[in-house]
């Protein structure tokens, strides 16, 4: 099957994209995260995307770099703590961004890497994506069966660049 895979950023799409190969399906990447500031950190995680892209051969997607649409979203919630309604907020617009791009170029499915980092709470984002996506979201908990140590290893692997928080300048 077609999957399209949202990608947080490079160190959690390398044991995704594995994962999803492994059970045989054609994955596409899609880099939609306007969540993430200042400019320089968006510009160099979009890089080791597309340096993933390259070295794991898949097709990459970029989306527009929205920040105004996901400061609108998240208005009034500055101040939640992490894993909050704020970061629901910011899984339901990129997540809903996705489903759109899956369903226009006729990917049959989407999923998102965020599942596999252990500060996220995969079944808030599961119920997320089929919330917004109804029968083309593939439900996954990426973390599951080392996949957050397997995400490490790749990284090191293709030497990518490793953040230290998920993006948003409210994050802990």
């Amino acid at each position: 099957m077609r999957v399209l895979l949202h990608i947080c950023c490079a160190v959690c799409a390398g044991s995704c994209l594995e994962t999803l190969r492994r059970e045989g399906h054609e994955v596409g990447g899609y880099f939609y995260n306007p969540n993430i500031q200042p400019q320089e950190e968006y510009l160099k995680r979009l890089q080791e995307a597309e340096k993933l892209a390259r070295q794991e051969n898949f097709s990459l997607i970029i989306g527009e770099d929205e920040p105004d649409k996901w400061f609108s979203r998240i208005k009034g919630l500055e101040e939640e703590p992490e894993g909050g309604r704020r970061c629901a907020r910011c899984f339901s617009l990129r997540l809903e961004k996705t489903a759109k791009v899956a369903q226009e170029k006729g990917f049959a499915a989407f999923t998102t890497t965020l599942t596999v980092s252990p500060h996220k709470n995969a079944r808030v984002i599961n119920e997320i994506g089929r919330d917004v996506g109804g029968g083309l979201f593939l439900g996954r908990d990426f973390k599951k069966k080392d996949g957050f140590k397997r995400a490490q290893q790749l990284a090191r692997r293709y030497n990518l660049y490793h953040q230290d928080y998920c993006g948003c300048i409210y994050s802990d």
